[in-house]
């Protein structure tokens, strides 16, 4: 892997591949595998900072990495638990299933869409992030699913949208197809572009915030 005074002059489509190797294979948090770049890990708190949501469900949760990091977040907070939803929840770390504030649930996330919903006990105070099979059917299946859960100024996050939008990886189409295709379906959602400040994100046009209606058509307008 090159040094950064060796990375100064590359252009920004040689740069990617460096950050995605590291965030693959070397990224973690307290020493467990966690596959979240950085940068958009940053956004997220500073999110969770100014939502303050009573639960983050998490769909795909590999190690438990980032669930954890996620749990401490709300443990500075003071507010907010974790539901962590996978088919398959053997690879995670011993130390995110004994947290408190997380929830692992087993199963397709849409499919155990009512269970998750039954624990949130009528709150919408809900973020939810989508990281699971980054496949176009699937992302969207699992937006249209899960979006009625999240309330007025909240957030729903598709990660990897950067497959195909900045990195060759992963299915074509995928994650950042799905979110153009849901924002046409669901007119209470935009993409919050704002959230993509540092330049360099592995969620182009994933950060959905939902918005009242009147709200959405002003903020087209402008």
């Amino acid at each position: 892997m090159p040094f950064m005074e060796d990375c100064l002059d590359l252009p920004l489509s040689k740069v990617l591949p460096i950050l995605q190797q590291r965030i693959m294979e070397g990224s973690k948090y307290h020493g467990i595998p966690t596959l979240k770049s950085p940068l958009d890990f940053w956004i997220y708190q500073e999110i969770l900072w100014e939502t303050r949501p009573e639960f983050i469900i998490e769909i795909g949760n590999y190690h438990g990495g980032s669930a954890l990091a996620l749990a401490h977040a709300c443990d500075a907070l003071g507010k907010g638990k974790i539901i962590g939803v996978d088919t398959i929840h053997d690879r995670v770390d011993p130390r995110a299933k004994a947290h408190p504030g997380i929830t692992f649930i087993t199963g397709d996330a849409c499919e155990m869409y009512p269970v998750v919903e039954g624990m949130l006990g009528g709150t919408r105070e809900v973020m939810v992030i989508e990281d699971s099979a980054h496949t176009y059917e699937n992302t969207l299946n699992v937006l249209k699913t899960y979006s009625p859960l999240v309330g007025a100024d909240m957030y729903f996050i598709v990660e990897d949208g950067i497959c195909h939008h900045g990195l060759e990886v992963g299915p074509n189409p995928g994650p950042y197809e799905a979110v153009e295709t849901f924002v046409r379906m669901d007119r209470q959602f935009v993409v919050d572009r704002t959230r993509e400040a540092y330049g360099i994100t592995w969620n182009p046009k994933g950060y959905l915030k939902r918005v009242a209606h009147r709200k959405h058509e002003e903020m087209n307008a402008g």
